[in-house]
């Protein structure tokens, strides 16, 4: 009796946690499935919605269960993953009700998941190789979904690393070891379920079963105390939440636990608490599972009519009665149960039926038998004509074996010679690469010793410009320059005693000409050398620079960045002399109206762009040009190990120019 409860109770279990585990607090799962369906507007992550909904329908609404699927499929449109999750939940639909859909759906899954390589995809493999094992269990047997779980589901589950899944694995592996009266085997999976649970996952409903599956264990050895605490565990974890459909399997192992301490009555009162949530969610098995107990207790009660009354309502639901093994049972019983109440006939009907049915077993087992042994038989023939086919292989093997010495030898002494005409090959390459590479040293050092001379020889010629220019500028102003401000002087003191503006226009309209002569002088002797970049630094001077080409129809927007004061005066002059061309290019070839002038210094980089609204031109231009002033500017760049960088077109021109500050 205690064995046909415990397969019982194991086929439960299969039936339920085959199908996945949903959370304790159903509703809120439920709610939280829908708002995700009206806030995500992503069709494939709403296909993945779906198909969550339609596997927790699928025991109390079949037609809803199948709406959801559908449209789920629908929503996930070709995508590769969506179609290997709609088998999948496809096999959960038919997981109860037709095997055969249910493992080709599985098949199909597996086939589509091995194509997609990512975590998603390992932990939906490992639960459609848990899924179709369960689903072939019957036929297969239970060695077949032993090995599966061993070798495919729970290797897939621990590289994938999700300790929820993995405990449910660990939890449904000791409930077959628990079948198969392994107990102590069955515990240590238990127990690592339970220990990795506890710490990755204390509220999910993978550890309330994992804490009633230790508990049933512990029962069916007779051990009801050790599993108590299990028990009590379980039951503080599914309490607060009355509607949820797993109080149904708490109250089973509870009716379970009082049943093995002989409180009948206790059992009684919890195998009905356990039938209401059984009824309430249509789980038909269990409500089976529930009366059977019912049965066992009626019985040793000698409460036989009530106890013939549940064996005969079990048969009528037919929900066990499906498996021959168990309606086989359930004859015996109610055979027995009939003699106990003097009832001679109808025992004798039901031992009729059992005798029937066993026979009808039996002979099926014969037939299996049979076939096992002729399986044998022809397994035996072709093993001696395998042999017979060796013995004459060997013999052609061991003469090929001797040409194949021969073969060896030969092959040996061309493979030496081979050898050595690699080896030379080698030498002669690695001769050839260094002569080489150092040919491509040779020309590398007369080309850094052509730029040294290139740089060396600019350096003089910029030198010698700067030292013509400030010698000219000094003549300038202090020679010439000084003289004409004389005469000019003079002109104006003797004009102002001696003669009358409005008669003698003509020579105050020739002294305005040699005013503007002076000035000229002076811009001339300027550029030539100019004073605020000796007196105030780089950044007056460039200000100045700015300020002197601003006029009514010209306007420079000067900005001056983190400019160091105490760059060498050679350094200035440089970057002085740069920008001054810069303006001077926008303003005489561009025709600029607005100019933007940017100067900025990051530690030993200098940073230089300016912007012009001109009317550009094409940068193909700037290589080909061979003005005096695009030379210049390129020649002090490059003295500066400088880089510049021009784009223009018809709106504008830009120019960057990044200079290092110890380029010299």
């Amino acid at each position: 009796m205690k064995r046909l409860g415990c397969i019982l109770l194991i086929l439960i279990h299969f039936t339920l946690q085959a199908q996945g585990l949903f959370p304790l607090n159903e509703k809120r799962y439920v709610d939280s499935l829908r708002i995700s369906i009206s806030n995500n507007a992503n069709s494939v992550a709403k296909a993945d919605t779906y198909f969550l909904l339609s596997n927790f329908y699928k025991n109390t609404d079949t037609v809803m269960s199948r709406k959801y699927l559908e449209i789920g499929k629908k929503l996930g449109g070709k995508d590769s993953f969506t179609t290997a999750q709609y088998y999948y939940y496809e096999g959960q639909y038919y997981q109860d009700f037709n095997k055969e859909k249910a493992a080709a759906a599985y098949r199909k899954a597996i086939e589509a998941l091995s194509k997609i390589k990512n975590k998603k995809s390992d932990f939906y493999i490992a639960l459609c190789w848990y899924s179709y094992g369960v689903v072939q269990k019957n036929k297969e047997g239970y060695p077949f979904l032993i090995k599966t779980m061993l070798e495919k589901s729970i290797p897939v589950a621990e590289k994938y690393g999700d300790s929820k899944v993995l405990g449910f694995l660990y939890t449904q592996l000791a409930l077959m070891l628990t079948y198969n009266a392994e107990f102590e085997k069955a515990q240590i999976y238990n127990a690592k379920a339970v220990t990795m649970l506890e710490k990755e996952a204390p509220h999910s409903a993978e550890l309330l079963y994992a804490y009633l599956n230790t508990n049933s264990n512990y029962c069916y050895q007779a051990k009801c105390s050790s599993g108590k605490q299990f028990l009590d565990k379980a039951g503080k974890m599914v309490t607060p939440y009355p509607d949820s459909s797993s109080n149904t399997f708490y109250y089973y192992n509870k009716a379970l636990y009082f049943i093995g301490i002989q409180r009948h009555e206790d059992a009684l009162r919890t195998i009905e608490k356990g039938l209401f949530y059984a009824k309430k969610f249509n789980q038909r098995l269990q409500m089976q599972m529930f009366y059977f107990h019912k049965y066992d207790i009626f019985k040793k009660s000698k409460r036989y009519a009530e106890a013939k009354s549940l064996l005969e309502e079990i048969l009528k639901e037919k929900t066990l009665g499906q498996d021959l093994n168990n309606r086989k049972t359930i004859y015996s019983h109610l055979s027995g149960i009939n003699e106990i109440m003097g009832n001679p006939s109808e025992a004798l009907l039901w031992e009729k039926k059992y005798s029937q049915l066993n026979d009808s077993l039996n002979a099926e087992n014969v037939k299996l038998e049979i076939n096992k042994l002729e399986t044998k038989f022809n397994t035996s023939e072709k093993e001696k004509k395998i042999a017979f086919l060796s013995a004459e292989k060997n013999q052609k093997q061991m003469e090929v074996n001797k040409k194949n010495y021969y073969l060896w030898v030969l092959s040996l002494a061309l493979l030496s010679f081979t050898g050595l005409l690699i080896f030379l090959f080698i030498i002669y390459r690695n001769n050839k690469k260094l002569s080489e590479q150092k040919e491509i040293n040779l020309q590398q050092k007369i080309k850094d010793i052509k730029q040294k001379e290139e740089l060396a020889l600019t350096k003089a010629i910029l030198e010698g410009e700067e030292r013509e220019r400030e010698r000219v500028a000094k003549d300038l102003h202090d020679g010439l320059g000084g003289m004409l401000a004389g005469v000019k002087i003079n002109l104006s003191t003797w004009s102002s005693t001696h003669l009358n503006p409005d008669l003698h226009r003509d020579f105050y309209k020739i002294l305005g000409q040699l005013d503007n002569s002076v000035s000229e002088l002076r811009h001339v002797a300027r550029n030539l050398m100019p004073e605020s970049l000796l007196n105030f630094g780089l950044e007056i001077a460039l200000r100045d620079l700015c300020e002197f080409y601003t006029r009514k129809d010209l306007e420079i927007d000067f900005q001056a960045i983190d400019i160091d004061k105490e760059l060498p005066l050679n350094t200035q002059l440089n970057i002085y002399r740069i920008v001054q061309e810069l303006l001077a290019n926008a303003i005489k070839h561009a025709e600029a109206t607005n100019i933007l002038l940017q100067c900025s210094q990051s530690q030993e980089n200098f940073f230089i762009t300016i912007e012009d609204n001109g009317k550009g031109f094409e940068n193909n231009k700037v290589q080909n040009n061979k003005s005096m002033g695009l030379r210049n500017l390129k020649n002090r760049v490059d003295y500066m190990k400088g880089t510049m960088e021009v784009s223009s077109d018809s709106q504008g021109t830009t120019i960057n120019i990044e200079l290092n500050i110890h380029g010299e």
